[in-house]
């Protein structure tokens, strides 16, 4: 035997108590008719014409109402089931064709509705940009929608294995940094300090730094002099002698700090920017500092530091993410508010997402319609036949049984034509 195909249930409630009785009330009424005109037809067959000549007139008044109401009863009845549980041909139209309107109700929706031409047509009459900027614009949904960023962030950091990411990360890390060259790095960084004369700031807090530890171990300096002293010199030379030499030192630093033009400061400069330009022209220069990188990052512990940056960049996130206060969350907020400023007020950024938000779901109409409409007709075909004839005719079968009701009605008033014209003819 074939296989058969699991049915799916009817997504959401269509059972509207309300509908069916509404349905129930619209049924006893055009079978009323229909009983009532054959009553009307069965009482002038009663009757007979000798009881007058209006007997012939109402009798095909009432014939015809039941042959119309009859008719258009087997018409209603064979969208849904077959008329008196007989297997007449072309009845049960909606049981038996359920997967075939599936299919073409989703190429209906493909062909008519998703569309470029038809959603782009739609969206130039909506105010995109306006919207999104209204929505993050309302109090309280910047702040709200910030928990949410950090709180799905959080979700899928949690979803990482940090056994997998650290060494990735590393990897990364160790590659990127093996591949940038030193050099060239490193003269634009001291290019920047020069510029902006900053290396100038580094020798004077050096010089004070060295002031200050020549002060602080003024009494180690001293020892060591008298160590090195002969043990015939009397210490007040060496004190002397000290004295005057740390003076001069001290002295020799407070001129060179205090003085911008000084001479060693010149110099200091001159090397440096040499230095700078060796690094960008001398091949020896590069190599001697490529081969320091080299063994700076074979350091184990800066090995060790990029094999930690994943787990402290996590935390470090997580803990600000979980943070109401935090000043993540509060950047976050901040972008939100100042998007949905710009989507209101700014006529560019306005354009901009106007024009990106037509090209985009344009593209996905084109790339995803037939597949939505794929999944409109396999979703029909995976329900099952009987319910979706009985949810299809709770929903529509009021509306049709107006057709019952029309049919007796139009067709008595055809058959009292047709016997009055009849009549005259005659």
């Amino acid at each position: 035997m074939p296989a058969t195909r699991p049915t799916a249930p009817l997504a959401g409630s269509l059972d509207d108590p309300q509908r069916a009785r509404d349905l129930a009330t619209m049924k006893r009424l055009a079978t009323g008719l229909f009983l009532v005109a054959a009553a009307v037809f069965l009482a002038c067959v009663l009757v007979g014409e000798d009881a007058g000549a209006w007997v012939g007139y109402v009798r095909a008044t009432a014939e015809a109402s039941m042959v119309g109401a009859l008719a258009d009863w087997f018409a209603v009845t064979a969208l849904f089931r077959h008329p008196l549980r007989l297997p007449i041909p072309h009845t049960a139209i909606i049981p038996r064709k359920k997967d075939q309107i599936g299919s073409s109700l989703g190429a209906f929706v493909q062909e008519n509705f998703l569309t470029r031409a038809v959603v782009e047509e739609k969206l130039a009459t909506v105010d995109v940009p306006g919207r999104i900027g209204a929505f993050l614009d309302a109090p309280g949904r910047a702040e709200r929608l910030a928990g949410d960023a950090a709180a799905a962030l959080s979700g899928l950091t949690d979803l990482l294995r940090d056994e997998d990411v650290e060494p990735a990360v590393a990897a990364l890390v160790d590659r990127k940094l093996h591949e940038t060259p030193a050099a060239p790095v490193l003269a634009r960084v001291l290019e920047l300090v020069v510029d902006g004369d900053r290396h100038q700031e580094v020798l004077s807090a050096a010089l004070r730094y060295m002031a200050r530890f020549l002060e602080e171990n003024r009494v180690v300096f001293r020892a060591q002099l008298g160590d090195a002293s002969p043990a015939w010199v009397p210490d007040w030379v060496d004190d002397r002698i000290f004295d005057r030499a740390f003076a001069g030192v001290q002295q020799f630093f407070e001129e060179v700090g205090a003085d911008r033009h000084h001479e060693l400061r010149r110099v200091y400069d001159a090397r440096l920017r040499a230095y700078v330009h060796a690094l960008r022209t001398d091949e020896a220069t590069a190599a001697r500092v490529e081969e320091f990188k080299k063994d700076l990052l074979e350091h184990p512990a800066i090995r060790a530091w990029s094999a930690s940056l994943w787990s402290n960049a996590k935390n470090a996130f997580m803990a600000a993410a979980a943070d109401p206060d935090s000043e993540l969350r509060a950047r976050v907020t901040v972008l939100i508010r100042d998007g949905a400023r710009l989507l209101q007020t700014d006529a560019t950024t306005r354009e901009l997402v106007q024009r990106q938000t037509r090209r985009a779901i344009g593209y996905l109409v084109e790339r995803f319609s037939g597949d939505l409409a794929d999944v409109v007709g396999s979703t029909v075909a995976r329900w099952d036949t009987e319910e979706t004839s009985r949810r299809i005719e709770l929903q529509v079968g009021r509306d049709l049984q107006f057709i019952r009701i029309n049919g007796t009605v139009v067709g008595g008033l055809a058959g009292l034509v047709i016997y009055t014209v009849a009549q005259l003819i005659g």
